[in-house]
């Protein structure tokens, strides 16, 4: 008789759970129409307002908008995972066979950010603050 349980989920430890999916980026072609419509849906003004990215913290989500995709170069909006230990959450999701595609750098601020691709192709985001 085939097994037909579902595969067993690799354990995560508590250091290296994800704390949410706290961020999301979009890539914007016109940066004051993007801003206009993101200020009339979430319904407050942006905190972080510069030619180069628009921030807005609503609801324990912060939504930033990137003026050409910005300097990742994104061509779709992209979410990150809120990890307390990022070196950590990297080796357990290549282990489980996702692809790194962007190292965990430092993007200011003691932020740290990395991106893997997972085995169909999604980008899934990963953010640390140290």
């Amino acid at each position: 008789m085939p097994n037909t349980s579902a595969p067993t989920p690799a354990t995560t430890t508590p250091s290296t759970a994800t704390t949410g999916l706290r961020t999301v980026l979009h890539p914007v072609s016109d940066l004051v129409r993007a801003k206009a419509v993101h200020t009339a849906l979430l319904g407050v003004p942006p905190q972080i307002d510069e030619p180069y990215y628009v921030g807005f913290e609503v609801a324990g989500q912060h939504i930033g908008l990137l003026p050409s995709g910005g300097p990742q170069g994104l061509t779709s909006s992209l979410a990150y995972w809120h990890v307390p230990d990022i070196e950590a959450k990297l080796t357990e999701l290549t282990a489980a066979g996702a692809t790194l595609t962007e190292a965990a750098h430092d993007v200011g601020g003691g932020r740290l950010v990395a991106t893997v691709t997972d085995p169909d192709g999604n980008v899934l985001g990963l953010l640390q603050d140290r």
